[in-house]
């Protein structure tokens, strides 16, 4: 019964019913441009009304605890083809026009702690009027742009009238192919993209925020080799542009991540080994982050409290943070060479140098307090993103990791790279779990299956360098601990070093898995030895023919695949899943045994 379009599964027959293959044309640019820049898909569901009278409904974030404010923005265009007609003639250099000043942002609450809440990069300072300001659209028309960075757009006839015909849940893809960005509808007779971008540059990231996203507007964040982000709303074909020319980094963007539930903060990481906080509505400012090899610079007159001295950085111990005189933990004194008494809010909110190696990709946990940051360096790092600081660092058995995800109830980290295995760390016992044996070459990524992870039982799937797709399954129960080692296995648990992390003096260090008697624990994990962890083996393997594999997600109502190239393929879920409600998830820390 299995064919290329076919595979079955334990719980039924997965089959692909959309495909988007690239054309002739497109494959001549893909083969001519660097290989470095794959293709990487994203998927969002948008609910459309049921008829004009109800307005856009704004869906809640499906990364969890979100803004659920129903407010309807009044300043979306009716008519897109109207509002662009009449735009004015624009490049991308900011508009003469005084910039609006940043809304305050959703965050995370520190409940339970006992203590004033701290600021923190998600929680930015009001402006003058303390009032907050609706949430902004970007600047600059596509069609009329004399910007040389978009060099082509090519919009479905009738774009505006096909969006407001639809009805329902709308299932739209967006990818990277060579030099251009696409907008698709999955499942639509239509094989034209209802838009597609030719830049200067080559994309090669990108991501679209959940939180904002409704039938009136599409907020897309696009990281380029070059460094430069481009802030686009496909709907109005209207963008903006940050880190401009590289101003504040230009190392190209390796991943781009909206701040789950924020509806302007969002993550780029670098192939210089940092990660950047942006906030799509400041103006980019002049910052130099610190060297972490230099002396350390002066603040309110004088140097460090340990009278100028600096131990040697070391990036598997601690991150390296620059704030910016605007960053809402900086206080008085110079920093980064300005007058820190100059609060004017602008980019970046924050700077953190992880490593001195590439970070490939990074996601959030579910509570989006914490970050598991993947590196060319073979280490998974996990940084408490409210304190700023590294948590844990756990080592592949060698090269380096190229994936990773997080489980829905956050319990587990999920990673892959080039030693052909997937790693199970569990960050609440800090210590690796498993491993998954099942690749015959480098892992490309990795994903659990919301639909089928219940807080007892796990499915995920890997794609590979090996053409293989393979899903996996696991029970929290059956993955036995290793034997006591004081050394390295004594942990308190990961809900009393969260309660610690949250209770301590921001201006001391943190001691991950420190004890009542505050016996610090080391924050990096060698790779454990392969008999002291539980091995899972694959439920399914499925060798899928054509180019490499690179991109995997598990949609509610299918799986997607991708290859380098940007040949995609929806394989639709069984029938009996499709229907399948989410189940019971563990929401708090303390519902974890």
């Amino acid at each position: 019964m299995e064919n290329d379009l076919t595979f079955v599964a334990p719980e039924g027959v997965y089959s692909v019913t959309d495909e988007h293959k690239p054309n002739p044309a497109q494959l001549t640019a893909v083969s001519a441009g660097p290989s470095l820049y794959p293709t990487r898909v994203s998927s969002i569901v948008v609910k459309f009304p049921a008829s004009k009278q109800g307005g856009s409904q704004a869906f809640a974030s499906l990364l969890g605890g979100g803004n659920k404010d129903g407010k309807k923005d009044s300043k979306a265009p009716k008519d897109k083809d109207k509002d662009d007609a009449a735009s004015l003639s624009s490049s991308d250099t900011p508009d003469e026009s005084e910039p609006q000043p940043p809304s305050s942002q959703e965050h995370a609450n520190n409940s339970g702690s006992g203590q004033p809440e701290q600021p923190t990069i998600f929680s930015t300072t009001s402006s003058a009027t303390g009032k907050k300001k609706n949430n902004a659209r970007p600047k600059h028309s596509i069609r009329t742009t004399s910007s040389t960075f978009i060099t082509r757009i090519q919009t479905a006839e009738g774009l505006s009238r096909t969006l407001g015909g639809k009805q329902g849940d709308v299932n739209f893809l967006f990818f990277n192919m060579a030099k251009t960005f696409s907008w698709v509808e999955a499942g639509s007779k239509a094989k034209e993209p209802l838009s597609r971008i030719t830049f200067s540059q080559h994309p090669t990231c990108h991501d679209v925020n959940i939180s904002t996203a409704s039938s009136e507007r599409l907020d897309v964040i696009i990281g380029f080799a070059s460094g430069d982000l481009v802030w686009l709303d496909p709907i109005t074909s209207r963008y903006g542009r940050l880190n401009k020319q590289g101003c504040i980094s230009s190392s190209p963007c390796t991943s781009v991540r909206w701040v789950p539930a924020s509806s302007t903060l969002f993550l780029v990481s670098h192939a210089d080994g940092t990660v950047v906080i942006y906030d799509k509505e400041r103006e980019d400012g002049a910052f130099a982050p610190h060297d972490p090899f230099a002396p350390p610079p002066e603040i309110n007159g004088s140097n460090s409290e340990d009278g100028g001295s600096q131990k040697e950085w070391d990036p598997r111990d601690n991150i390296f943070v620059s704030m910016p005189p605007w960053h809402p933990g900086s206080s008085g004194g110079t920093l980064n060479g300005q007058n820190s008494k100059d609060k004017t809010a602008k980019n970046p909110v924050s700077h953190w140098r992880v490593c001195s190696r590439s970070v490939v990709d990074f996601v959030f946990s579910p509570d989006v307090k914490y970050v598991a940051a993947i590196s060319d360096d073979g280490c998974l790092r996990v940084i408490d993103a409210l304190a700023e600081q590294l948590v844990d660092c756990y080592a592949s058995y060698f090269g380096a990791l190229s994936t990773v995800a997080w489980s829905p109830d956050g319990r587990f980290i999920l990673t892959g790279g080039q030693d052909d295995l997937l790693t199970i760390v569990s960050p609440w016992e800090q210590r690796v779990v498993a491993r998954c044996q099942g690749h015959s070459s480098f892992v490309s990524a990795v994903a659990f299956d919301d639909l089928r992870c219940d807080g007892r039982t796990y499915r995920f799937g890997s794609v590979g360098e090996d053409n293989k797709l393979i899903l996996w399954d696991f029970s929290s129960g059956s993955l036995h601990r290793p034997k006591f080692q004081a050394t390295h296995h004594h942990r308190m648990s990961m809900s009393s070093t969260l309660s610690l992390s949250f209770r301590r003096d921001r201006s001391a260090p943190y001691l991950p898995g420190a004890d009542s008697s505050n016996n610090p624990l080391p924050r990096y994990h060698p790779a454990p030895s392969r008999n002291e962890i539980a091995v899972v083996q694959p439920v399914l393997v499925k060798q899928l023919d054509g180019d490499l594999l690179s991109s995997l997600q598990f949609l509610p109502r299918s799986i997607l695949t991708s290859t380098k190239s940007g040949h995609i393929k929806l394989w639709v879920r069984p029938l009996a899943l499709k229907s399948k409600s989410k189940g019971n998830r563990i929401s708090d820390i303390s519902d974890i045994a």
